[in-house]
Order: C-alpha cells, then structure tokens, then sequence
C-alpha cells in the first residue's frame, strides 16, 4: 500500500482562518488530533502542516474554509515576488 503524502503550502496567517471559524486554537489542535504548539507554530508561520489527502480534508473542515482558501494567500505571493 502506498501514502500520498502532500506538503501543503499555507498562507503564513492561520489565525486569520482559525478566527474566521470562530474557534480556539485548542479547539483546533483538539479537531486536527495535534498539539496545540504545533497550531502555534503554524499561526506564527514557523511550520504549515504536512500531510495526507485525507488529513487535508480533515483541516479544512476544521477550519471550514476550502482548499483554495487554505493556499490562495501563499500562491499570491509567489506570483507576486515572481514578476
């Protein structure tokens, strides 16, 4: 058997999603089954999350947002800084 394993490129600004689903951080970390540092590191752009499709689709429930909204913000500044 074989995992797909994504490297998800996330906008550097998670809070602003956790916000906007109106949960805690630890709600968060609680639903996605991480630790709450793990939601801090990615709040503070430290880290983004590393997983499979599945578990892909399992944050963006979390976070109730789409797939587009999860990688839009980053996808805009590579564009960007690409020109």
């Amino acid at each position: 058997m074989c995992v797909l394993v994504v490297y998800c490129v996330l906008p550097m600004d998670m809070r602003e999603l956790r916000t906007r689903s109106g949960k805690r951080a630890e709600e968060i970390a609680a639903e996605a089954h991480v630790s709450i540092s793990t939601v801090r590191n990615w709040e503070q752009g430290r880290t983004a999350p590393r997983m499979t499709p599945l578990e892909l689709v399992q944050l963006m429930k979390v976070y109730n947002c789409t797939f587009d909204e999860l990688v839009a913000a980053e996808l805009e500044s590579v564009n960007h800084d690409s020109r």
